[in-house]
């Protein structure tokens, strides 16, 4: 007769992260608090500091908490916004003077920052989807309740565009969309393609993000009714703050 496998305990390190994950969710810990350092897990444990340096490092990838250098390592809890795919790149939404993050963030303050308007020579993927190998680029950074969530690259063929609002830091109510409908070039239909990758060490430091939080990246193209492409938008998000929704019927 055989005997029953003994189950393996996990490794202390993640055990310990198992209570101190439990501390954060039950509310005990709140956002901004410091979690307890690594001499205080070693006393309070009887581990060795790399043990405890482990344990705070599972938090810090599952996006919890956030280590800042010489001062410790702090919980860091966000209500994520869920992106709604359609509803946000509605034509009620940018027709009526709206930001399509209104539709986002429902009431949660948000800003841009980091804006940077130029006019380039396109790559060979943009270039081949605009149709037009001069583009205007709008860079931006958001941010929601002051934490930085997207960085934002949109590109326009020059020759549709240029002298518009569209090549300006601000655009007026509505963005470029409602720019694009002053132009007679209204968006009516979008394709986005979701990937994700680690981030780049620049985004790294634009997006504040803690070492080994991946970033989800989506590319969209806008066309008018007529089928032409007036823009390619590349977004990259922190994995963290966010849940994309996408409905749709059978």
């Amino acid at each position: 007769m055989s005997e029953s496998p003994v189950p393996h305990e996990s490794p202390i390190y993640r055990r310990i992260a198992d209570r101190l994950r439990a501390r954060i969710l039950s509310g005990e810990l709140r956002d901004g608090d410091r979690l307890p350092g690594e001499n205080a897990l070693m006393a309070e444990y009887g581990i060795a500091r790399a043990t405890a340096r482990q344990a705070l490092a599972v938090l810090i990838n599952e996006g919890l908490a956030v280590p800042r250098r010489g001062s410790g390592v702090y919980v860091r809890l966000f209500k994520p916004i869920r992106r709604h795919g359609s509803r946000r790149l509605a034509r009620e939404q940018w027709g009526q003077g709206r930001s399509i993050w209104d539709a986002d963030t429902h009431g949660r303050p948000f800003s841009v920052d980091e804006v940077e308007v130029t006019r380039e020579r396109a790559s060979e993927e943009v270039a081949g989807i605009l149709e037009s190998r001069e583009v205007w680029v709008r860079r931006r950074r958001y941010s929601v309740d002051t934490r930085p969530v997207q960085l934002a690259t949109s590109y326009f063929p020059a020759h549709l565009v240029d002298g518009s609002a569209i090549t300006l830091v601000d655009t007026g109510p509505g963005g470029v969309y409602a720019r694009l409908s002053d132009l007679g070039l209204s968006p009516v239909h979008f394709t986005e393609e979701v990937r994700a990758r680690m981030p780049a060490p620049r985004e790294c430091e634009l997006l504040d993000l803690p070492g080994g939080t991946p970033v989800i990246v989506i590319e969209r193209t806008a066309y008018t009714a007529a089928g032409r492409p007036i823009e390619v938008n590349e977004m990259v998000l922190d994995s963290a703050a966010y849940v994309l929704q996408y409905d749709f019927d059978a």
